[in-house]
């Protein structure tokens, strides 16, 4: 496949936003190498070994054309069956409706109330860029306009060619969806963010969002209102 500059730049700045180094140095599939060099493997005779046939994983994160930007299906040999987003059951005194974040098991809930909660797969902070404590949602966006801080630009400078902004669209590392957390009535610069990259999940490579595939995140944005509680866990 060909990349031309634009397309190479753009997921360039993906890395360097949510991985806080310049993708240069390493490329996001060498990054995950080691830990998804088996992942292939967990989908065997059409089916996986969480409960879930390849073919409903499939239809799961299959594509969504109906986007402003159209969204590819997500291969889900990539990703680890017990990442798959389902109904669990999960004891909590949080109200319904509160996200719950645990980066240590790579899993956001979505508290449903009856006992049970809608559990998703993601990627959180890498080692020494985690945090936990209690936040809100204080925004919503849909294929949001991504800028980088300054403290990053200061760090990075190839990323000061997006300072005024870098609009929205696959390439962008907010993509289709973004949950952006605030304390205090201010931005922590933290958010849930939809990811395409399916060999993301179940590992820590961020800066310290939260990000769940694609059609997952489109799946909690939908039912969460701004002001929603999110809970971030030890790891």
């Amino acid at each position: 496949m060909i990349i031309d500059d634009s397309q190479a730049d753009a997921r360039k700045m993906h890395e360097i936003a949510l991985r806080g180094r310049p993708a240069g140095l390493i490329g996001r599939r060498s990054f995950l190498a080691g830990s998804a060099a088996g992942l292939g493997a967990l989908a065997l005779g059409g089916c996986t070994t969480d409960g879930m046939s390849l073919a409903e994983a499939q239809k799961l994160y299959g594509p969504v054309p109906e986007e402003k930007f159209p969204i590819p299906a997500i291969d889900v040999t990539h990703v680890d069956p017990k990442y798959f987003r389902r109904t669990v059951a999960y004891d909590t005194k949080e109200a319904a409706g509160t996200i719950i974040v645990d980066p240590g098991n790579y899993y956001v809930y979505r508290v449903e109330g009856d006992g049970t909660a809608t559990r998703y797969g993601a990627n959180v902070g890498r080692d020494g860029f985690r945090w936990n404590g209690d936040a809100y949602v204080g925004r919503k966006s849909e294929w949001a306009t991504w800028t980088p801080p300054k403290e990053m630009i200061k760090r990075q400078p190839e990323a000061a060619k997006y300072a005024r902004g870098m609009p929205g669209g696959l390439d962008n590392p907010l993509g289709a969806r973004t949950l952006h957390l605030y304390q205090n009535g201010a931005y922590t610069l933290y958010t849930i963010y939809a990811s395409l990259d399916a060999e993301s999940i179940g590992n820590g490579i961020t800066s310290g969002c939260i990000g769940l595939l694609t059609q997952d995140m489109i799946h909690l944005y939908n039912q969460t209102p701004v002001k929603t509680k999110v809970v971030v866990l030890p790891a």
